[in-house]
């Protein structure tokens, strides 16, 4: 399962409505890769794949993972954070064992 907070929702569905206006979702992913073995990935979708798991966020928001990288992903929160250096997408995997310091890698 994925958890959308109310920040990300109000997040994606903001990004859907001023610059994805084709996409109905978020798909969130995971591939090899970065400089702790894997990457977190996103793609602006109009639907979802053939197999994969949708979740569904507070505002109706959608997010679709395909069952490989739900495997790296379950139990994860999506959240979105701001603060004076970045702002962005933050995962709260309870899956990753270390991460980078950019946070946008992890191990397993």
């Amino acid at each position: 399962m994925i958890t959308v907070t109310e920040k990300a929702a109000r997040q994606i569905a903001r990004l859907l409505a001023e610059q994805y206006r084709e996409a109905r979702g978020l798909r969130v992913g995971v591939k090899a890769g970065g400089c702790s073995g894997f990457e977190y990935v996103f793609a602006w979708e109009a639907g979802p794949r053939d197999g994969d798991l949708v979740f569904e966020g507070p505002g109706g928001v959608r997010v679709w993972v395909d069952p490989r990288s739900h495997r790296l992903l379950d139990g994860t929160t999506l959240d979105y954070d701001t603060n004076l250096l970045s702002r962005g997408f933050v995962f709260q995997n309870p899956q990753a064992r270390s991460t980078c310091g950019c946070g946008t890698s992890f191990s397993v």
